[in-house]
């Protein structure tokens, strides 16, 4: 419990709570434009997208190109819920999300046991099929999209944006996580030493899916419509390239990487045409200065607020 409230987990308890009160402030009052508000929920989706797929790709050392995917079966399964059957939004994203997390188990069980280029072609081929069965279901719009009202608020985007990190977070710091890890330094060693190479690579897929699923689910009950289209592989790419931008292996490099990259995409809104252009530039020039990714392997962390404790702590002893 001592650990839960110290001076850390207090100073950055408090500037998500700040950083809360001052943007829902701005909202209130009507100060903030539409298009950054906007953009400020797309963030938080974002977030949770690149950190989930650093989980995958990052932490474990797996090789996913279908996030995507995960994302379109979340956001399909929440609208059905919350528009067709009139549910509830919590249950609507919690079911996206489950849906989402056995979308994962059914395709990690059989295809973690690849690595690399196998199982990157193996998910790209489960995020296609995803978009080409959404396509051709009339029940769900088919090609032209389903239509459903907004529910998500900034509140509950970045609520469910911070648990989502939280929950990641203390799964990485988990023995469960050290276990990924392992597995991602050298799988031949980990698997040597005991550690349950194929059961750890399918939890930490399933849960990368949970999450891609939850953001899906935020995604369709904030924008007015959804379309297959927008589940495609280049939205895989997008959150791909978030995720090397800020750092595999790194979380909070994957939420830099989030930030930097819809940034990115806001500022080049009335240019979409070199949007792409623009992030693969960017892409080539961190792979060819920073190869590592803004933050690399490492983790910004408030430790420095702790050292004075604990030389207190040692001098008393």
């Amino acid at each position: 419990m001592r650990n839960l409230f110290n001076r850390q987990n207090l100073v950055a308890l408090l500037g998500i709570v700040l950083l809360y009160g001052v943007i829902q402030g701005l909202i209130v009052l009507d100060i903030m434009p539409p298009f950054y508000k906007l953009t400020l929920i797309l963030i938080c989706i974002y977030i949770i997208l690149s950190t989930s797929l650093n989980l995958i790709n990052g932490i474990t050392g797996q090789f996913s190109i279908g996030h995507a995917g995960f994302m379109a079966v979340g956001a399909y399964i929440s609208a059905i819920v919350t528009t067709i059957h009139h549910g509830p939004l919590l249950l609507g994203l919690l079911a996206g999300a489950i849906a989402a997390a056995l979308a994962g188990l059914v395709v990690g069980l059989p295809t973690l046991r690849l690595n690399g280029d196998y199982l990157a072609i193996a998910t790209l081929g489960f995020g296609e099929i995803v978009r080409i069965v959404f396509l051709n279901t009339e029940y769900v719009g088919g090609a032209a999209g389903f239509t459903l009202s907004s529910k998500i608020t900034w509140t509950w985007a970045f609520a469910l944006m911070v648990l989502s990190v939280i929950l990641m977070k203390n799964f990485v710091s988990s023995t469960h996580g050290r276990a990924c890890i392992s597995i991602r330094e050298n799988e031949i060693a980990a698997e040597s030493m005991g550690v349950n190479t194929t059961k750890y690579k399918v939890i930490a897929f399933t849960m990368g899916a949970f999450f891609a699923g939850l953001a899906g689910g935020i995604y369709a009950n904030y924008m007015y419509i959804i379309q297959p289209m927008t589940f495609s592989f280049l939205k895989s790419f997008d959150i791909l390239v978030m995720v090397v931008l800020g750092g595999l292996g790194s979380m909070t490099g994957g939420i830099v990487g989030a930030i930097v990259m819809t940034l990115v995409s806001a500022l080049l809104a009335s240019v979409p045409e070199w949007r792409l252009v623009i992030t693969a530039v960017l892409l080539i020039a961190m792979m060819l200065f920073r190869p590592t990714g803004i933050l690399g392997t490492k983790e910004f962390s408030l430790s420095f607020l702790g050292k004075k404790g604990d030389k207190n702590a040692t001098s008393k002893n």
